[in-house]
């Protein structure tokens, strides 16, 4: 091929030039439903063969798992939902990626250009589709030509991707996605830039309000770190600061940001009576990454250390749930350890460990004495886990009354990736971020939850913690997790109703229960006819066993467990905690 040819390039229409753009990311995997909005984008998925695309049964499950990946993996998480209808149904799901602070581009359709914002009842039409997308997420933005597709992009994922992370939406005509950039010199340039994926760079801490900070430290004893999910990527740093002898807690988000089986960490149990004590032993506390939030603090009346300090790259949060002495804008990683070298030489008191270990076995305690038969199932799924998945596995729940009592804190994490979980409280996600984790895990195997010899490539199981009111809500991505294969294993907890509500109503509501029994299917049929294992749990004494046997193979299993045949709780959970 002569020079003068090989510098000519093949016209590429938009669809692909946000193909590439996401494969310069190092995107490999996208979720998502096909339309006649979105084909140019998918097509190209198709063609290249870069990105994995899963076909979701609807917009809100494809958000999910997309959620979901993102969380499990560390990477831009890639969700594409078509116009009006189609975009309208994920605005559920992009609210719980806001909440949890998800770095997740969500990719929509539009209709012809001409047509846009006319409000003249166009198919598929969504007036101000834009407003709406903005109201549910950090941003959103309107490809309006190819040549302008690669900078538009661009923006938007550094929006998702700078702290505090979240959803961005970019939304694009049909006829903008099937237009072709045909610039020699402007495809040139795009293929220039796809070497230089969007990159932000952390917030470095301010040196004099660390040396403030560790000053304030050196004199305590009995420090502690509250860690949120804005911590995640800090676990080298934790373990610096605990080796001196921070104890340690954290929100639900935070879990596994150092082992939960750790000495100095009470884990999730933030907010039992034994954990409360903890607190005003504790004489000072350093909240990293984390919003202190209602349902983990009752509505923000826990009694926490006086003196409080917080780290966090959203200064925002200064201001809000309870004052602290100093606030440092920063990276949770670069923060703290730079706190851990300023307090280099330190020990504090070497009895602080033991109180947290006594702590955390007298809150485990007390959750245990109100789960009744239920604690035979946590306490076998923590030897399973061990045993059969060398303790590695994703642990994601649904908003349902048996991860309330126990899920949330209960399931040893060990690594803060390998927990997912519904954190803006809404019923019937589990099973998506299931699937989403469970692929995650298949296709980005080196950014996988897993620790320790393992390696990368090492299977690891994902586990689902659902109640039947929640499974059925979005019981038809079921199907593509058969059709997916994704390697899951459901536990259904089934008692025929929302018991949590039930709960409430029997507390404040004259115990009128009213709309919450549920008509449920045969669970064994409906997974036989989409081609799933299913089990059945009657007898407590049975659970480990049948766990064994469930978490064998690959692909999706539902182990259900007949609520009405195990018993009730030992004690009536109704909504968040309100007193200790």
């Amino acid at each position: 091929m002569s020079e003068s040819a090989a510098s000519v390039y093949e016209p590429i229409n938009t669809g692909e030039i946000i193909a590439r753009f996401l494969a310069a990311q190092g995107v490999r995997l996208a979720f998502g439903v096909i339309s006649i909005h979105n084909m140019p984008i998918l097509d190209a998925f198709y063609r290249l063969g870069q990105i994995r695309f899963v076909s979701a049964r609807g917009e809100a499950g494809a958000c999910n798992m997309a959620d979901s990946a993102a969380r499990v993996s560390g990477k831009l998480g890639v969700v594409v939902t078509s116009t009006g209808t189609g975009s309208g149904n994920a605005a559920g799901a992009l609210v719980e990626a806001m909440t949890a602070g998800t770095p997740l581009l969500h990719l929509t359709g539009q209709i012809d250009s001409q047509w846009i914002d006319k409000n003249w009842g166009f198919i598929h039409e969504h007036p101000d589709q834009l407003g709406m997308l903005r109201a549910v997420g950090k941003g959103a933005f309107r490809i309006n030509s190819p040549q302008e597709a690669w900078e538009v992009l661009t923006r938007a994922t550094a929006l998702a991707l700078t702290p505090p992370c979240g959803p961005v939406s970019v939304e694009m005509a049909i006829d903008v996605q099937q237009a072709f950039l045909e610039s020699n010199s402007a495809i040139a340039g795009m293929n220039t830039a796809q070497n230089a994926p969007v990159v932000i760079a952390p917030k470095l801490p301010e040196q004099a309000l660390i040396a403030q900070l560790a000053e304030s430290l050196r004199g305590c004893k009995r420090p502690m770190l509250w860690l949120g999910g804005g911590a995640r990527g800090a676990g080298a740093a934790v373990r610096r600061l605990v080796d001196l002898g921070f104890g340690v807690v954290t929100s639900v988000q935070g879990r596994g940001v150092i082992a939960e089986d750790h000495p100095a960490t009470l884990g999730a149990f933030n907010l039992q009576r034994a954990s409360a004590a903890v607190y005003q032993r504790c004489d000072a506390m350093l909240i990293v990454g984390s919003r202190l939030r209602s349902n983990e603090t009752m509505k923000y009346q826990l009694a926490v250390p006086e003196r409080r300090f917080r780290i966090d790259a959203n200064p925002q949060v200064q201001s809000q749930a309870y004052a602290c002495e100093q606030f440092i804008e920063a990276d949770a990683s670069l923060a703290l350890n730079a706190l851990a070298d300023a307090l280099e030489g330190v020990r504090f008191e070497a009895s602080w460990h033991d109180e947290i270990v006594a702590a955390k076995l007298e809150a485990q305690q007390q959750v245990d004495a109100s789960l009744g038969a239920y604690v035979q199932l946590k306490d076998a799924l923590n030897r399973v886990v061990a045993s059969e998945l060398q303790g590695q596995c994703i642990w994601a729940r649904d908003i349902t009354l048996s991860n309330t009592m126990w899920g949330n804190r209960s399931l040893v994490l060990r690594h803060p990736r390998a927990g997912v979980h519904a954190l803006g409280g809404g019923i019937g996600q589990g099973l998506q971020m299931g699937i989403g984790a469970a692929i995650s895990a298949s296709v980005y195997k080196e950014n996988r939850p897993i620790s320790g010899m393992e390696s990368a490539q090492s299977a690891i199981k994902t586990i689902v913690l659902a109640g039947d009111g929640g499974f059925m809500l979005n019981v038809g991505e079921l199907a593509c997790a058969a059709q997916e294969q994704a390697d899951l294993l459901v536990i259904l907890m089934n008692d025929g109703g929302y018991g949590v509500i039930k709960n409430i109503q029997d507390a404040d509501y004259g115990s009128r229960h009213c709309y919450v029994d549920l008509h449920t299917p045969d669970f064994s049929m409906l997974c036989a006819s989409m081609g799933v294992k299913h089990f059945k749990s009657t007898e407590p004494a049975q659970i480990e066993a049948q766990l064994k046997t469930a978490m064998q193979g690959n692909g999706p299993t539902v182990l259900e467990v007949d609520m009405k045949a195990w018993g009730p709780f030992n004690e009536k959970f109704a909504g968040p905690q309100r007193k200790l």
